[in-house]
């Protein structure tokens, strides 16, 4: 039976998911369209996103061993919040990049990947113009002439900003160096100013002093920074920010000293959140099992063991979707035919051959091409999903479409060579001896 998704579905979001899945990537879109056993979170998760859109603030975190899905189970939930007029950003730590020890990196990447509904990344920009057209608009709406509109302003600019300025005065003074900068037509030092706002570091001298700021901003500076830019997303239109912390689970492979100051600043964003100083947020992160129950992760720092602690003893059919800590229990065999199933059906909807897609590439066929990439890696279906979702797309139904003498049961052999294979997904097929392992589909 074809999902009734799959056939209400713009050509664009189609071909935007299609072709991620194509190259082996998480789409960045369409996640909705291919979602498949996340029905048990959505209520949950949709209850916390609206609170959050009321001006409350979240903490989550998932985790899930890798292949488990946890990058697209966050960008699913990504697409939730910006269908509800949310920002959002997803951050990659890492130790060289982005060490999260250093919240100053942690920010600027923030700003730099900030997306909108109407937005792609950086969003920063489109942003702050539009809070300042609020606060025009505010301002008239308060009876202020067009004479007096400057001075109306800087003074909703005060008053908006009169919390945050206890923290990070330096925020609004760079945003009053922006609107200085673009009403003298300066629009070289107008951009510098909101680089360095958004954190970048090695912004010219002469735009620096010209907005009234100093130096860079630091690990303290960027808590104050990001109340400001909650505060101006909220007076702009947005509902608040989705932000995701990806692969936390990275940092039990840094310095040990790197470690715990990175373990404290994560307990130290936990703690903000919860006390309620950012109206707004939602703030999730990501990691394996081993990061949140391992020597050299969570519990090397006992108050943050403590604020992730969850029950996971029980049957994951009983999970809790309200709890600090979800798991994501991974694929099997079962799931990932029917992910494959839902993608065969997509794909077709808005294939040249659609008949011939669905006729060669039946539901037994998926369930055997999913069977084979498992056995390719060793049985181990937790690492098949990247792999299979793009041998099914680029190996199969881009063939069936094109060619009409091509049935993947006669003329495609499956091979999974070490080089496709991401670092982590061959440690994990380890088990697999060969570089190259074919194998016929019956």
């Amino acid at each position: 039976m074809t999902d009734p998704r799959s056939t209400a579905v713009s050509a664009a979001r189609r071909r935007t998911a299609i072709d991620a899945l194509r190259r082996g990537a998480v789409p960045e879109t369409g996640l909705d369209l291919l979602a498949t056993g996340l029905d048990r979170f959505e209520s949950a998760l949709d209850a916390e996103l609206d609170a959050v859109a009321s001006g409350a603030s979240v903490f989550k975190a998932v985790r899930g061993e890798y292949g488990s899905g946890k990058t697209f189970f966050t960008r699913w939930l990504g697409e939730r919040a910006k269908q509800r007029g949310f920002a959002v950003a997803e951050i990659q730590i890492s130790e060289t990049e982005t060490p999260l020890h250093r919240l100053e990196t942690v920010y600027r990447r923030l700003t730099e990947r900030l997306t909108t509904a109407s937005f792609p990344p950086s969003a920063l920009r489109p942003v702050v113009d539009a809070w300042f057209y609020a606060l025009e608009e505010d301002a008239l709406a308060d009876g202020a002439s067009e004479d007096e509109l400057a001075d109306a302003v800087e003074k909703l600019l005060t008053a908006r900003l009169t919390e945050v300025s206890r923290h990070a005065p330096s925020f609004a003074t760079a945003l009053r160096g922006y609107r200085a900068a673009l009403a003298r037509g300066d629009e070289a030092t107008a951009s510098a100013v909101l680089a360095w706002l958004g954190g970048q570091p090695h912004v010219a001298a002469a735009a620096r002093r010209s907005a009234g700021v100093r130096g860079d901003l630091d690990h303290f500076g960027a808590l104050g920074f990001l109340q400001g830019l909650l505060t101006v997303l909220r007076d702009s239109g947005h509902r608040g920010l989705f932000l995701v912390l990806d692969e936390v689970e990275t940092l039990q492979r840094v310095r040990s000293d790197a470690r715990d100051k990175a373990l404290n600043a994560l307990r130290q964003l936990i703690d903000e959140v919860h006390s309620g100083r950012f109206p707004g947020l939602y703030l999730i992160i990501t990691g394996t099992p081993a990061f949140y129950d391992g020597q050299q992760g969570a519990q090397r720092l006992a108050p943050l063991a403590q604020r992730l602690a969850t029950d996971f003893t029980t049957d994951p059919r009983f999970d809790n979707p309200r709890a600090v800590q979800i798991r994501l229990p991974g694929f099997t065999q079962d799931s990932l035919v029917a992910l494959g199933i839902t993608i065969r059906d997509l794909y077709a909807a808005g294939a040249s051959a659609p008949d011939r897609v669905r006729a060669l590439a039946d539901d037994a066929y998926v369930a055997d091409l999913a069977g084979a990439v498992g056995g390719a890696l060793g049985g181990k279906v937790g690492v098949a999903p990247r792999v299979y979702l793009k041998k099914l797309v680029g190996d199969v139904l881009d063939r069936i479409d094109q060619f009409d003498d091509f049935d993947p049961r006669q003329h495609y052999r499956l091979t999974v060579s070490s080089g496709e294979l991401t670092e982590v997904e061959r440690n994990l097929a380890a088990a697999v001896s060969a570089d190259e392992i074919d194998l016929d589909i019956p």
